[in-house]
């Protein structure tokens, strides 16, 4: 593992064309304008140097020199704090603390439902799953207009963590109704952003 990681003098990161995790790291090195060295992954042919560096072979994994990291949080956190400008977290611990709140309940019920509708082989949960994270953003629809970003006065890691997956309701069939009108501007205030739209691969634009 050593060798392979000393022979990557620039931060590497393996990343899946369609994938919202990789999405969320490549959202965050395009907002802090790191330069990475991004290694397009087919889930179905990983390359070895990725289950040498990884033993789970997930994506995304981030390689810099010796340090080897493998899940979106552990990274996102990591960029941050290694590139602190501009700052994605906030700075007193009792916010980071309700930040990281926040993400978690994103990955454990908004992104919990996406992983069933892509991963379901029974059309029955898929509907269920669809029903589930439009009722979700549905209800949490204030908390997009309290705040220019979301919940939060700059553009934070909660956006990032939450825009590739607003990026995708279409490819997932979700249309929401009228009353969701909110969301779909905040999502196009935070689609519009250079970075966001760098952060993009080819396959990903072909989404909508």
């Amino acid at each position: 593992m050593v060798s392979l990681t000393n022979r990557r003098s620039v931060m590497t990161l393996f990343s899946g064309q369609c994938d919202p995790y990789s999405h969320q790291i490549r959202l965050v090195l395009a907002i802090k304008g790191v330069p990475a060295d991004i290694v397009e992954v087919d889930p179905e042919t990983k390359p070895e140097d990725l289950l040498d560096l990884n033993p789970y072979g997930t994506l995304p994994t981030l390689v810099e020199r010796d340090l080897v990291l493998y899940q979106a949080d552990v990274i996102m956190e990591f960029l941050d704090e290694r590139f602190p400008h501009p700052p994605l977290l906030p700075v007193y611990p009792v916010a980071r603390a309700n930040s990281r709140t926040i993400t978690h309940r994103m990955r454990q019920d908004w992104y919990g439902h996406y992983e069933t509708i892509n991963l379901a082989v029974n059309a029955k949960e898929v509907t269920v799953a669809r029903k589930q994270l439009s009722e979700s953003l549905l209800s949490s629809a204030p908390l997009f207009s309290k705040k220019p970003f979301f919940m939060s006065d700059e553009f934070s890691l909660l956006d990032c963590y939450l825009a590739p997956l607003l990026w995708r309701l279409p490819s997932l069939e979700i249309s929401l109704p009228e009353s969701a009108d909110v969301i779909y501007d905040y999502a196009e205030r935070i689609f519009k952003i250079p970075a966001f739209q760098s952060s993009l691969t080819e396959l990903e634009r072909e989404l909508r």
